[in-house]
This record gives structure tokens, C-alpha cells and sequence, in this order.
């Protein structure tokens, strides 16, 4: 039997605020710094796209989906002139390494995150030759880490990007802007016009654009608030996004999957409280949006 879509959401809910350590500890922006790449978006970019190589701008603009293309212009290529995708990587690893040491002290390479690496990495491995899964197959592809802490931050990540290319195809499949992703979600409620826009460079006249077409196939409403329409239309992509994002769990079953969720729930409620940023919080909470949420 099928792991349940709500199952692996639920899953999601515990593998995001892990997989944000990467943009927001202390200790990426440091060694990003060491490398040239000042600036969140340097880092950002850099540490995000690395796993695909020294890719062009217009790649990113892609699989990332919802940035402006001139916010991914203003950090790509030019992130790989400071420093290749190899050392990138390196400094990723060895920054997530100190970033989990520090957030969960000795329990970092203890039983209980020995056994959901090992858990998050099987199921990371049903990636691997996942179709149009770009930045998961990117992710799957590198060499699992020995440390058990930096291991499981990687199946993690995996996971997620994996889930975030099923998103996109989601949102391409139903007619949705990279822009009109984010006026949904601020109409949602997952963050506000304010920061989605800004962090990810939109005009004034291509947010009002988005929320005009959208107005325009029924979705929203006055003041750019969801219709009855337009919330059928979002869970329509969340469901599918969701049930996009089952195979992986599919490897582990339903019991084990619901192991590793039990096992990642206060790894993540840690990581939250030691984080500088608004993550994600767990149990499906509203999400605060991140400069790093694509969903």
C-alpha cells in the first residue's frame, strides 16, 4: 500500500526547518565569507545551486522558480567566480557539520539521529533516478557524508528539493506565474506581500500584473484575497505537490516513515529554537516565510 500524501507531508513539516540550516546558521554565512560569497544572496545562490555545478543564471531562474530573474542575474554566474561548486559544497558540509554540533551538542551523532539519517537516507535514495527532479537528483547524487548529523541534514535536503521540483511542476501544470506562486501565497497567508516581493525581487507593476491575472481567472477577490475558487485551486496544487512527493516514503513503508517523523520532530523544534530566523514551525503549523521557502 502507498504511503498517504498526508503522511508525507507530514514528513515535509519536520524536514524543512532541518534543511533551512544551510541559509540561516551563523556558521554557513562565515564560511561563505571565507570563500568571497558576502551577502545572503551570494551564499544563498551559491550554497542552493551548487549541487547542479557551475550552472548559468537562467538555469537557476528555472529550478528555482520563483525569484525574479534579476535577483538570481545579480548572484549567478558570478558566485562561481568567487568560488567552484566543489569548494562550495565543502564549506556546506563542514558548516552544517559545526551548525548541528551546536544546536543538538552530544546528541548530534547519538542513536536517535544515527537511526533517522539511516532512515532519511534510504529514502533519499529513491530519488536518485527520479525524472525531472533536478535539484533532488542533484542533491541524491553526492556522496553521502560520514557523519551521521551531516548525513541526515543531506537526506533531508534531498527530500525537500525533491518535494520542491514536484511543487514547481504542480504550479507549471496549473497555468501558475513564478509571481502569481507568491501573490497565492501571500493570499494564503504563508508570508506577507511585503517579504515575498521583496526578497525576491518583483516590481510593483509585476506583482500588480500577477494579482490582475489571477483576479482574472476567478481566484482572488477584493483586496487580492482568495475566492472560493482560488482556495480550490491552491489545495488543488498542494494536493498534488504532496502526492508528488510520496516516493521516497514509498521506500521506507508507512511504519518507518512514521518512525523517522517521530525521530526528526524534535530535532526540528530544536533547530527552530536556535535559529536567528523565522523557520518553519512543526505539526504543520503556518510556515512564516523564509528568503529560502520556494513553497
Amino acid at each position: 500500500m502507498s504511503v498517504s500524501k498526508a503522511l508525507a507531508r507530514a514528513a515535509w513539516d519536520v524536514c524543512e526547518p532541518i534543511h533551512d540550516i544551510a541559509y540561516f546558521a551563523p556558521e554557513i554565512r562565515q564560511s561563505n565569507e571565507a570563500l568571497g560569497l558576502g551577502g545572503h544572496w551570494l551564499s544563498y545562490f551559491g550554497t542552493r545551486a551548487a549541487p547542479l555545478g557551475a550552472v548559468p543564471a537562467s538555469v537557476v531562474v528555472a529550478t528555482f522558480y520563483n525569484f525574479a530573474p534579476r535577483r538570481v542575474h545579480s548572484a549567478v554566474p558570478q558566485v562561481w567566480q568567487h568560488a567552484g561548486p566543489d569548494k562550495v559544497l565543502s564549506a556546506r558540509n563542514s558548516s552544517v557539520e559545526r551548525a548541528l554540533r551546536r544546536i543538538l551538542g552530544e546528541d548530534a551523532t547519538g542513536p536517535q539521529v544515527r537511526r533517522a539519517a539511516a532512515l532519511g537516507v534510504a529514502a533519499a535514495a529513491a530519488v536518485v533516478d527520479a525524472g525531472a527532479r533536478p535539484l533532488g537528483a542533484a542533491n541524491a547524487a553526492l556522496p553521502t557524508p560520514d557523519e551521521p548529523h551531516v548525513a541526515l541534514w543531506q537526506a533531508m535536503t534531498t527530500l525537500r528539493e525533491h518535494r520542491g521540483d514536484g511543487h514547481i511542476a504542480a504550479l507549471v501544470g496549473g497555468e501558475v506565474g513564478p509571481c502569481e506562486a507568491l501573490v497565492l501565497a501571500a493570499a494564503t497567508g504563508r508570508g506577507s506581500r511585503e517579504l515575498l516581493q521583496r526578497s525576491r525581487k518583483w516590481t510593483d507593476d509585476e506583482w500588480a500584473a500577477a494579482v490582475e491575472s489571477l483576479t482574472g481567472r476567478g481566484w482572488l477577490g477584493a483586496e487580492a484575497t482568495l475566492t472560493e475558487a482560488g482556495r480550490a485551486a491552491r489545495q488543488a496544487i498542494e494536493d498534488q505537490t504532496d502526492q508528488l512527493s510520496v516516493a521516497p516514503y514509498d521506500m521506507l513503508g508507512e511504519a518507518r516513515t512514521n518512525e523517522l517523523i517521530g525521530l526528526l520532530t524534535p530535532i526540528a523544534e530544536r533547530v527552530v529554537a536556535a535559529s536567528p530566523m523565522p523557520l518553519p514551525r512543526t505539526a504543520s503549523a503556518p510556515w512564516p516565510a523564509s528568503p529560502a521557502a520556494t513553497q
